[in-house]
């Protein structure tokens, strides 16, 4: 029972530092390469007008294929470069890592994924950084996968959303958990949210089922509120 007790003192003090470390290493990390794509655009020439330049490639999906080529430049430069600065400060960090999420499964759509796949084992074959005709998903799928923690779970301890939560005397609701239908709902939803743009049956079958999910207890009688 000691080494239990040992153990889980151990463990209650690793969450509470990761808390702070692990939301923040990922925010800086992801500032950086976000920032990074952003600048490089501001201070670039506007390629998007050469999407697609490869014959495996799907170009711009819809509705972003009907925009003006300098709108999609402008869009993405400052969405990069806006969002990245919100996600390293920690502010309103739920919302940019869903709108980076977009933008990511946008470019993925565009430039990264291939047009034709043969399974998943032909699809398997983009999973890497350097193109060879199937695809080149796997930084984008990184960068997805880096945000996803930081909708579900926040900014962590050290942002200025946490700052926020103290000043409007919110501290108590940090440990609220709510594990039902809706949960699960807005969980879809992310995921369609990402899938949309790059498969958009799967998107579209995800997206469906999370209003499903989320719609369907209001019909019961449990709107989607927070348990006190």
């Amino acid at each position: 029972m000691a080494l239990f007790d040992l153990y889980d003192g151990l463990t209650a003090r690793l969450r509470t530092a990761g808390e702070a470390v692990w939301p923040l290493a990922l925010r800086a990390i992801l500032f950086w390469e976000f920032w990074e794509a952003g600048i490089t655009k501001y201070r670039g020439e506007n390629w998007f007008a050469d999407i697609p330049w490869a014959d495996w490639q799907k170009g711009f999906p819809a509705p972003f294929e009907w925009l003006p080529v300098s709108l999609n430049w402008t869009l993405a430069t400052w969405g990069e470069i806006v969002f990245s600065v919100m996600l390293l400060l920690g502010l309103f960090t739920r919302f940019a890592a869903v709108s980076l999420l977009v933008i990511t499964a946008v470019a993925t759509a565009a430039v990264h994924w291939p047009a034709e796949w043969d399974g998943l084992a032909g699809l398997w074959q983009g999973y890497v950084i350097s193109a060879d005709g199937a695809g080149n998903y796997k930084l984008p799928l990184l960068f997805t996968v880096m945000l996803l923690p930081l909708v579900f779970h926040g900014a962590g301890t050290l942002s200025l959303d946490r700052l926020l939560v103290a000043l409007t005397h919110r501290t108590d609701r940090l440990d609220d958990r709510t594990a039902d239908l809706q949960a699960t709902g807005l969980a879809l939803a992310v995921i369609g949210l990402v899938l949309v743009w790059v498969v958009p049956a799967w998107g579209g079958v995800a997206l469906g089922l999370a209003a499903l999910a989320l719609i369907f207890p209001q019909f019961m009688g449990n709107p989607l509120r927070p348990n006190f």
